[in-house]
C-alpha cells in the first residue's frame, strides 16, 4: 500500500473538490435550462386587466373564462325592475356584419327556444352596447333584438337550471345563437364547460307591469346612469366578524368605506360590498381604485 505525502494528499482533495463542483454545475444548468410549465402558465395569465383593457379587447385572440374554476354559485339573480330606455344600445335598426336586426317592439310576450353561448374574459372591463361596462361575473347577457335594458329567465333545457339575467349588450352574432351569456350565468345554468347549450329564454317583467317605452333622444349624463342599488361585490364570509376585520382593513386603503350586506336564510352570509354607484363612472372609477389594491375579480350585484 502506497502512503501518499500530506502535499499529494492536499492536491487530491482539491481535484476532488473541482470535479464535484463542476458536476454541480452541469445539473444546474441542466435543470435551467427546462422550462418549468407552472411558471409559463402563470406568465400567461399575469397581464393586469388594464393592461390588457388598454391594448383592447381584439389583442386576445380567444374567449376564455377564468384561469382558475370559481365557484359562482353565491351570485344573485338580476332582481327585474323598471328603468329609463334610451338611445344607448337602442339604435333601431342597426347592421352588424352586413346584416341588418331591427328591435322587437313589444317583448312581452316574448318567448324563444335555441342555442346559449357565453363570452368572458375577452370582453370583460370593456363597454358593453349601452355603455355600461362588461363583467363576467355579473348576471347579464346579450341579445340581438330585445330592448336594452330588459330581463330574462333563461332555462337549460337539458338540466332544468335556469337564471334570470340582465340584457345590456349586443350579440351573440354566429349563426344559431340566440342569447349571449356572461361567465357567470352560463355556470349558473351548466353550460360554461360545454360552450353552449339548448335553452328556453322568455321575458321577465318587472313586477309584471309593462316596461318604460324608450325615448330616442336623452342627455349623455342620463346614458350612463346605473340601475338603483349597484354595488361591486368584493368578498363574502360566513363569519361576521372576519367580514367586519375584512372591510376595516379595505377602508385604509379605499376612498370609499366598504358596506357589509348579511343575509341568514337559507344560510349565513356576510357580503363586503362597496357603493352603491350611480354612474358608469363612478363604477369604473371604484373598479380603478381596487385593481391598485390587486382586487380585480369583484362582482357587479343589483341589490334589492
Amino acid at each position: 500500500m502506497k502512503i501518499m505525502s500530506p502535499e499529494c494528499q492536499s492536491k487530491n482533495n482539491h481535484k476532488i473538490l473541482v470535479v464535484v463542483f463542476l458536476l454541480s454545475g452541469i445539473l444546474l444548468v441542466g435543470c435551467n435550462s427546462v422550462p418549468d410549465k407552472t411558471d409559463a402558465s402563470r406568465d400567461r395569465h399575469s397581464e393586469s386587466d388594464s393592461d390588457r383593457i388598454q391594448k383592447g379587447r381584439y389583442s386576445q385572440d380567444k374567449d376564455n373564462g377564468p384561469t382558475e374554476e370559481v365557484d359562482l354559485s353565491h351570485i344573485p339573480d338580476a332582481v327585474p325592475r323598471r328603468e329609463l330606455r334610451t338611445i344607448a344600445g337602442n339604435k333601431n335598426p342597426y347592421t352588424i356584419l352586413g346584416k341588418t336586426y331591427h328591435l322587437i317592439k313589444d317583448e312581452s310576450s316574448y318567448k324563444e327556444r335555441g342555442y346559449a353561448s357565453w363570452y368572458g374574459k375577452k370582453f370583460n372591463g370593456f363597454k358593453t352596447s349601452n355603455g355600461e361596462i362588461y363583467d363576467m361575473y355579473a348576471m347579464t347577457a346579450a341579445h340581438k333584438t330585445l330592448p336594452i335594458p330588459s330581463y330574462v329567465r333563461v332555462t337549460n333545457v337539458t338540466n332544468g337550471k335556469t337564471v334570470v339575467v340582465r340584457v345590456n349588450d349586443r350579440g351573440p352574432f354566429h349563426e344559431g345563437r340566440i342569447i349571449d351569456l356572461s361567465y357567470a350565468a352560463a355556470q349558473r345554468i351548466g353550460i360554461h364547460k360545454a360552450g353552449t347549450g339548448l335553452v328556453d329564454v322568455e321575458i321577465v317583467l318587472p313586477s309584471d307591469q309593462p316596461s318604460i317605452p324608450r325615448r330616442a333622444e336623452i342627455p349623455t349624463s342620463v346614458e350612463t346612469a346605473l340601475p338603483p342599488n349597484t354595488f361591486l361585490q368584493i368578498a363574502a364570509f360566513s363569519s361576521l366578524h372576519s367580514a367586519k376585520e375584512y372591510a376595516a382593513a379595505l377602508a385604509t386603503q379605499l376612498p370609499q368605506i366598504p358596506v357589509i350586506h348579511s343575509e341568514t336564510n337559507p344560510k349565513e352570509i356576510h357580503r363586503v360590498r362597496l357603493g352603491p354607484f350611480v354612474t358608469t363612472q363612478e363604477l369604473q372609477n371604484a373598479r380603478d381604485q381596487l385593481a391598485k389594491i390587486n382586487l380585480r375579480d369583484v362582482h357587479l350585484v343589483y341589490v334589492k
